[in-house]
């Protein structure tokens, strides 16, 4: 099934519309002679993570009858040079407002653990997760 269609706008930009129509603006970095005006394309892939890790702890809580109401995330990408490439990304997850018990916490992380967009770059790309 085809998600997406990507137009290039010129000037290292590119619109990338969903097929429900929503759509996203990339832009080349200023390290890359873009005009780092919106997200680039390895900005969306390390972001990614994040959404996909905590997509997959809500579904966890929804099936397991856990209450989240909270997580926000911040995403570092860290790139190398040759190859141009992601090398790392960290990602600091905060958690505390949604005031689990131990138990809980580590089973709804270990399940946010398994998202997909980890698993296809885990052997790629170095990943640190920092929960609190």
């Amino acid at each position: 099934m085809e998600i997406s269609t990507v137009n290039y706008l010129g000037h290292l930009r590119t619109e990338c519309i969903h097929h429900s129509g929503e759509k996203i603006l990339t832009d080349a970095p200023k390290d890359n002679f873009g005009k780092g005006e919106a997200f680039s394309p390895t900005d969306l892939m390390a972001t990614s993570l994040a959404a996909c890790f905590i997509t997959i702890m809500g579904i966890y809580c929804q099936q397991n009858g856990i209450i989240m109401e909270h997580c926000t995330a911040k995403v570092e990408k860290i790139m190398s040079a040759l190859p141009r490439k992601i090398a790392q990304i960290n990602i600091r997850f905060n958690l505390t407002d949604n005031h689990w018990d131990k138990a809980t916490f580590n089973a709804v992380v270990s399940a946010g653990k398994k998202c997909p967009v980890g698993l296809t770059i885990e052997a790629v790309v170095a990943i640190d997760y920092i929960l609190e």
